[in-house]
């Protein structure tokens, strides 16, 4: 029998698994890839943080090799996009960005507890889930040779960090798994929002 914090983790994983391979199914589209192309990038950007994120905490074979269910579903998302191709690439730049919020928010929990349940300490359990949120984005950009978006957009990593830290700080306090990773979550998914909604940015030293 899995423990509910396990079912947390399964359960944000592969829902984060589902938005994040429609996301770079549809970033591949735009970028004029084909089908291969744009399955590849889905796979990416659903998968990559999470297998790196297994790698450095021991978890080996990482999850999306071992479990059929992650290449199946980042898969089948990055086929309905491309079948679907007229209205995935119809998005407007709000609902993109909002499913790219919604992708991170789950990949940074799921991140934090599947470290924490490996007896990460907090801290670094912080740092695994906004690895988990980024990790992916940052594979995909650099195959499509462009800028990582984590380097470049308006407090998303940063986004990340702070939904790890709230939920890292509410398993401390004992909350319940699944209150902890709302908490977490909408603390990401709300900040990454608000932050392209009134354009924050994190400081940055003037170009001479």
């Amino acid at each position: 029998m899995k423990t509910r914090a396990e079912v947390v983790v399964l359960a944000a994983d592969l829902a984060g698994t589902t938005v994040f391979a429609v996301e770079g199914a549809i970033i591949g589209m735009r970028h004029g890839l084909d089908l291969l192309g744009v399955l590849v990038v889905a796979l990416v950007t659903a998968v990559g943080g999470g297998i790196i994120r297994d790698l450095l905490i021991g978890a080996a074979p990482p999850n999306a090799i071992r479990d059929w269910r992650y290449p199946a579903l980042a898969s089948l998302a990055g086929t309905a996009a491309f079948v679907f191709h007229a209205a995935a690439q119809g998005f407007t730049g709000p609902l993109i960005i909002a499913l790219d919020a919604a992708g991170l928010a789950l990949f940074a929990v799921a991140g934090v507890q599947k470290a924490t349940n490996y007896g990460v300490r907090p801290f670094v359990a912080t740092l695994m889930g906004t690895l988990t949120g980024v990790g992916g984005g940052v594979v995909r950009d650099m195959l499509l040779a462009q800028v990582p978006t984590v380097l470049s957009a308006d407090i998303y990593a940063t986004a990340a960090w702070l939904g790890s830290a709230v939920l890292v700080s509410a398993r401390a306090l004992r909350l319940p798994p699944a209150v902890a990773a709302l908490a977490g979550g909408a603390s990401c998914f709300a900040l990454r929002l608000l932050a392209v909604q009134h354009d924050w940015h994190l400081p940055k030293v003037p170009v001479w």
